[in-house]
């Protein structure tokens, strides 16, 4: 895969802050990358830094093989979705999608059909004669779009490009976005600080803090295999037990906690030293009733709340010594959970995350 965007050793600085910390990374032609990050991790400074915002302190960027210095925003051939869409209230939508065509030295009487093409794309066929507040904000962001790809770009930047929508129209314009990503062939860069987002979109994801790529990888890799605690955290729910990782037979080792108490795990290659903290994903917690007829086989905890959450059902769970843990489960009518219940729990069918022990935790 050839690269569209090479960012070399890029360092970026406002006073005593370093925003960017020389950092460098690639894209490939077609390929859609997530930038993800804590507000202020530096994601959005990158993105600036290669529309053209924003000057290096240090440092290239190069779009198709073509150094960006000294090229103002409008001489780069990138388009550009903001957070709030940004379009004229004053335009159509139509006159909206045009306004890069015409600013570019597009045909003018190619225009017509340009705009017509692209509302065909973003399923607005029909919009292009009204304004901006006569759409809805999902369709906003369709125009938005629309604007952005018309001018046929060789980059697409995204900055937080569906947060400005509800959380079910999010989940609706994502699919559909990637759709439109996949089908126009845009190398594009996503940045946000949603972790769904990210993964749903990015076909690779770059988690940033501090200035700094903390993790590069697919969807996958960064919520299975973090390479570090804050990005266990940050990835998604966590729950941390303290304890040591005992051997127990070729495919699965045994928790120990501090507090005494035990949990079966996934086996790890090599069982490391010393305490470490165990990171437990609440959807890979498995939790039943403890029966009267049977003694457990795993961990006992006593139920302390229950959340239906529509298809998952959230509970916490206590486990003695003061050790609470979340765990989600499918919300089946068959199988209920109320408050002071005894369960078992076990460890189902995931990677085993650890760290060394952090002092004070």
């Amino acid at each position: 895969m050839s690269e569209a965007v090479e960012f070399r050793g890029m360092t970026k600085r406002f006073g005593d802050v370093t925003a960017i910390d020389d950092i460098s990374f690639s894209v490939g032609k077609g390929e859609t990358i997530a930038l993800l990050g804590p507000s202020g991790c530096g994601k959005t400074t990158i993105l600036r830094m290669i529309a053209g915002f924003e000057n290096a302190d240090n440092g290239s960027v190069m779009v198709d093989g073509k150094d960006m210095a000294g090229l103002r925003p409008y001489e780069r051939n990138i388009g550009l979705l903001f957070q709030h869409y940004a379009l004229f209230p004053h335009m159509s939508v139509a006159e909206n999608i045009a306004y890069g065509l015409r600013h570019r030295g597009y045909e003018r009487g190619a225009i017509p059909a340009r705009v017509a093409e692209m509302l065909e794309l973003v399923r607005l066929p029909g919009f292009g004669a009204r304004r901006p507040d006569q759409l809805s904000g999902g369709q906003q962001q369709r125009v938005a779009l629309a604007r952005a790809l018309a001018i046929g770009p060789s980059l697409l930047l995204l900055d937080e490009p569906l947060s400005a929508l509800d959380a079910k129209l999010r989940h609706d314009l994502r699919i559909e976005l990637k759709q439109v990503l996949a089908a126009v062939g845009s190398t594009a860069i996503v940045v946000t600080h949603d972790q769904e987002e990210a993964m749903s979109l990015g076909e690779r994801v770059f988690v940033m803090s501090h200035g700094k790529i903390m993790q590069i990888g697919s969807p996958n890799d960064v919520y299975w295999r973090p390479n570090s605690r804050f990005i266990a955290e940050f990835m998604g729910r966590a729950n941390w037990l303290r304890g040591r990782l005992v051997a127990k037979d070729a495919t699965t080792a045994t928790f120990r906690s501090v507090h005494g108490w035990e949990m079966p795990v996934p086996a790890v290659p090599a069982l490391p030293e010393g305490e470490i903290d165990l990171c437990v994903r609440p959807e890979t917690l498995d939790v039943s009733p403890v029966s009267d007829a049977a003694a457990p086989t795993g961990l006992v905890g006593r139920v302390e709340d229950v959340v239906p959450l529509g298809a998952v059902l959230q509970m916490e769970i206590a486990l003695g010594g003061d050790v609470r843990i979340l765990a989600t489960q499918p919300n089946r009518p068959d199988r209920l959970y109320r408050v002071g219940q005894q369960v078992q729990l076990s460890v189902q069918g995931h990677e085993t995350l650890f760290y060394p022990a952090q002092m004070g935790t």
